[in-house]
């Protein structure tokens, strides 16, 4: 299980800090929520703020765009440091040219779904992802609690790559924490975000090696 520390649960005038202790703590991927107010109702930072803290890890930067039209805005996450970028599958850009600008960046294509959309939505994309996201909270704001009802969506969705012998990482997020992460991970979860449980902790490290064994099990 690789965890990714979501950065809207960090202090955002010590970002740059937060990531740092991020990535000492044993983060695999660093989240950052991009929003809009208008797809979602909340407005976090754009790519000049992702851009300015690039520097602070080497640590895959996981971009997960909030936003009404991702496609116009690809290459300026591509150019500010993106690794993965994510966008959701009910945003008002085409799919399939979202992905392709994605992957002509050198950047690795993902496909989010909030709650109320079927896994069904991802399966003709599969073949160009790297990753499928399947939220297990309504997006727009941390600290919301899970939704274990999405995790059917995680199975039908590694089934379906397996039909098609593909290898594509399932990330949930929303409400992940040492009570959640065993029912994502025995649904197949490959990637956790997790912005509460281990911004919030005492001991960020030890939240996050807790998180890792627990799924282990």
């Amino acid at each position: 299980m690789k965890i990714a520390p979501s950065l809207l649960s960090c202090d955002f005038a010590k970002m740059g800090e937060e990531i740092e202790k991020m990535d000492k703590c044993g983060a695999d991927y660093m989240h950052l929520d991009v929003m809009d107010a208008h797809f979602v109702p909340n407005l976090t930072f754009g790519a000049p703020v992702i851009k300015a803290v690039r520097s602070y890890t080497e640590k895959p930067f996981d971009v997960h765009l909030m936003i009404s039209e991702p496609l116009k805005y690809i290459d300026d996450f591509a150019k500010a440091g993106a690794d993965i970028i994510t966008f959701h599958a009910e945003s008002d850009s085409d799919i399939s040219k979202t992905i392709d600008k994605i992957t002509e960046n050198g950047i690795k294509p993902g496909l989010v779904i909030k709650p109320n959309t079927p896994a069904s939505a991802v399966f003709p994309y599969l073949d160009k992802l790297f990753m499928v996201l399947v939220m297990t909270v309504e997006p727009g704001f941390g600290g919301q609690s899970f939704m274990a009802d999405m995790l059917p969506k995680v199975q039908e969705i590694k089934a379906e790559c397996a039909k098609r012998g593909l290898d594509v990482l399932i990330e949930a997020d929303g409400g992940i924490s040492t009570s959640t992460i065993k029912q994502a991970a025995d649904a197949g979860v490959d990637v956790c975000v997790a912005g509460t449980a281990v911004f919030k902790a005492e001991d960020s490290a030890k939240a996050i090696a807790e998180l890792k064994a627990i799924a282990e099990k």
